[in-house]
């Protein structure tokens, strides 16, 4: 066993948030100016900051009860933690929040959870989700271009955008690129959470971890191969007479120079987190983040005639390009509040808090089937699909002021009592939660066509229409209740049960506020697992859960088109096996099986019509490690096995074969290397790899299996008494061509090409 001694500031702090309007740009970049210039000079008269890594300087409570709490003064106590593999340098992590309503070890949790950690994320040089869960087998892209908020599978099943992502437990709209900056890990729960999130997609959970306050002062500056500049700074500083309060600020500019063509663009981000130590019994937790990105989208490729894949295409190529074609625009704001409380030394309460509002400028160019070109239609070929030769038709597509709000509220208490020889591991609780949808007519017209295989795309005039104003198409309220009792009989054998009673009501509108549709949905949400430890290292467990998703919305070609269907049923059973090795590796292995109706545009005598019919049954085998293997190696790794079948769907075209953008294997390795004879030098590496993949509905067209292979080296030293560490890093380091996704967007069927190589250096300076 490796030890590493780390000096910890414990802040029993947790996340959560608030409302607030989102400001105008110029008065937002004045605050964060000001923000920044008021926590600099603060720290000016602080404390010189200490060498310890602000990973290890700042590990968030999740509940009251399971840190040590201060008899007398409300400080944020120092502690020596000895531990094996969990240093600051660490890619595994002991507990996670996601999946439970406080922090929980990982070991004991009968779920299958991965956590990406700080050291991770930073290695890796990642500034985007899809390059933080190509980490985890279990996770693929769906529908995830460049310049576009990503869409994500877990388990073959498409995440939620409307409550699958979380920041520090708390519901986010996931129409976003969530920034990272601020960020000390991400948790992935694969499964149903309808216990923790009541409706949510079968595939699972993403839930970021935020950064706490710490004395930390960090610059860094990064460029890549295509000329891409980005700027990022950490400050944050423990202030009052017994520290009580905290601050710290993240803020980063990036200028985007992306592999596909005039598809460049710019990001800037900014957020806050403050906490407050009230009394010994009581804390306060803030967070605060704004991101605007804009940038050229790059849209996806359809099959040719509908049944083939392009050929000889490259992904520098910006498809559809047009000089009218404006930016993506997506600016988004996220709010956290939390209140945590201990009653009792046995019981703690915590209220939270949180608002997400996401509003997108959605213009392209966009290519999209053939309808109008002299080949279109040519061999029966459908017009949602590019022609047999190529030929594809080119849209102005205009959806301003694109509005996506969630809003949350949470109350919680736990704590434990004994009855006889049981111990009661309690959680009550009572959430509540609105989801609303803004969205115009907007302008989707044809206005040319051209060929994938023309080396200089034609020029068409934009549309002379204008856009309507947006306005409310969907509003979705959820109110629940949740009870959850881990029985302990001994030290072996533990039993969960729990459940959450559900109440929705949700409408569909039409463009003067009349319904289109109205849901009232009570339903009861019960989960129960059985965990059984023949030792304390290892544990096994078997579990059953029902979860409630939101239903899709039909594509624009439907006889509903944009109607919003009804909330859907998922039922999942698991078990797994969980084992820490030395208490520096985790391993861990689950079987499973998920069930969900099947949504699907169906044909019929009118063309399609979106609905739900039949059954989607997802099974599969997942393998996971991830900490130290030896001193000088640390590594993740995963891989998932997964058969995903659609059954009596009414459609048998769509019957008995794997389902669309679903690989039957997927694995993923990262590792770092200490080289033990240049002192501060390591050396990293990674691989990828997914099974061919479905194209289509029918099954009939696969996309080629891919191995991706990745490079880099990190360097630690000192400059002048400071901090200073330089990574290099080289993606796809042979260069290869693939398709990344396959996955459908509202309906359509669109094909992604991968990255090609791309370097990235970067300096972190720690002043």
């Amino acid at each position: 066993m490796y030890d590493n001694k780390i000096m910890i500031n414990i802040k029993e702090f947790h996340s959560v948030a608030n409302r607030t309007r989102t400001l105008p740009l110029p008065a937002r970049k004045k605050l964060l100016i000001t923000l920044i210039a008021a926590a600099t000079a603060h720290m000016a008269h602080a404390q010189s900051i200490s060498d310890q890594k602000e990973t290890a300087a700042s590990v968030p409570a999740q509940t009251g009860q399971s840190q040590t709490k201060a008899d007398s003064v409300p400080t944020l106590p120092t502690i020596t933690v000895t531990g094996a593999g969990n240093g600051a340098d660490s890619y595994r992590k002991r507990s996670a929040s996601i999946g439970t309503f406080g922090d929980a070890p990982l070991l004991d949790t009968p779920a299958s959870i991965s956590v990406i950690t700080r050291s991770q994320l930073d290695d890796q040089q990642s500034r985007l989700l899809s390059e933080v869960v190509r980490n985890d087998a279990a996770v693929g892209d769906n529908y995830a271009p460049v310049g576009y908020y990503e869409n994500f599978t877990i388990r073959g099943f498409a995440l939620d955008l409307a409550s699958s992502y979380q920041i520090n437990g708390m519901s986010i709209a996931g129409e976003q690129n969530v920034a990272l900056e601020n960020k000390e890990s991400v948790e992935i729960l694969k499964g149903l959470a309808g216990l923790q999130s009541g409706m949510a997609a079968p595939g699972g959970l993403i839930n970021y971890v935020t950064k706490r306050p710490a004395d930390v002062r960090s610059v860094t500056l990064e460029t890549d191969s295509r000329g891409s500049r980005y700027l990022a700074a950490d400050i944050g500083t423990l202030f009052g007479e017994q520290k009580q309060f905290g601050i710290r600020i993240n803020a980063a500019h990036e200028s985007l120079h992306s592999y596909v063509n005039d598809a460049d663009g710019e990001r800037n981000f900014a957020s806050l987190a403050a906490d407050w130590v009230i009394t010994p019994q009581a804390r306060l937790q803030f967070d605060a983040e704004y991101q605007h990105r804009e940038q050229r989208s790059a849209p996806g490729y359809q099959l040719l005639g509908g049944t083939v894949i392009p050929g000889n295409v490259s992904p520098e190529k910006l498809l559809g390009a047009q000089p009218w074609a404006k930016p993506v625009t997506i600016n988004s704001v996220n709010l956290n509040l939390r209140l945590d409380l201990d009653l009792t030394p046995d019981w703690h309460a915590y209220l939270a808090a949180s608002r997400s509002r996401v509003v997108i400028d959605d213009n392209s160019a966009f290519p999209y089937g053939c309808g109008y070109g002299a080949t279109c239609g040519d061999g029966g070929t459908p017009a949602r699909y590019f022609s047999a030769g190529g030929d594809f038709d080119i849209y102005d597509y205009r959806f301003p002021d694109d509005t996506r709000r969630n809003d949350q509220l949470q109350a919680v208490l736990q704590g434990h009592l004994d009855t006889g020889k049981l111990r009661h591991d309690l959680t009550f609780g009572a959430s509540m939660f609105r989801r609303t949808v803004a969205q115009s007519d907007g302008v989707n017209e044809y206005v040319g066509s051209d060929n994938i295989y023309n080396p200089n795309p034609i020029v068409y005039e934009p549309s002379p229409l204008t856009p309507d104003a947006s306005y409310l198409r969907l509003d979705s309220r959820q109110k629940a209740l949740f009870a959850v009792d881990r029985l302990s009989f001994n030290p072996q054998w533990q039993l969960i049960a729990g459940a959450r009673q559900v109440w929705v009501n949700e409408r569909a509108l039409d463009v003067t506020g009349a319904a289109t549709r109205t849901t009232d949905k009570t339903l009861l949400l019960p989960q129960i697992a059985l965990v059984y430890k023949p030792q304390a290292d290892l544990s096994l467990y078997a579990s059953y859960s029902k979860g409630l998703t939101m239903g899709g919305q039909a594509p624009w070609w439907t006889e509903n088109a944009f109607a919003f269907l009804p909330p859907t049923v998922s039922r999942q059973i698991e078990a797994g096996v969980k084992y820490d090795w030395r208490d520096q590796l985790s391993l861990s292995a689950a079987i499973f099986q998920m069930t969900k109706p099947y949504e699907y545009p169906m044909p019929d005598e009118n063309g399609f019509t979106y609905v739900q019919q039949g059954t989607e049954t997802h099974r599969g085998i997942e393998l996971s490690a991830a900490g130290q293997v030896t001193r000088q190696l640390r590594l993740t790794a995963s891989m998932a096995m997964i058969q995903a079948r659609a059954e009596d769907t009414g459609t048998p075209a769509y019957d008995g074969h794997q389902a669309i953008n679903v690989p039957r294997l997927r694995a993923a390795l990262y590792a770092a290397y200490t080289v033990p004879q240049v002192t501060g030098l390591s050396v990293l590496g990674g691989w990828q790899y997914s099974g061919s993949k479905a194209a289509t509905r029918e099954g009939n067209v696969d996309v080629p299996a891919y191995s991706l292979f990745n490079a880099g080296l990190r360097y630690k030293t000192s400059l002048s008494g400071h901090a200073t560490v330089v990574r290099l890093s080289v993606d796809n380091l042979f260069d290869k061509r693939y398709w990344k996704d396959v996955g459908e967007y509202i309906g359509d069927g669109y094909l992604h090409l991968g990255a090609p190589r791309t370097a990235r250096l970067s300096v972190q300076y720690d002043f």
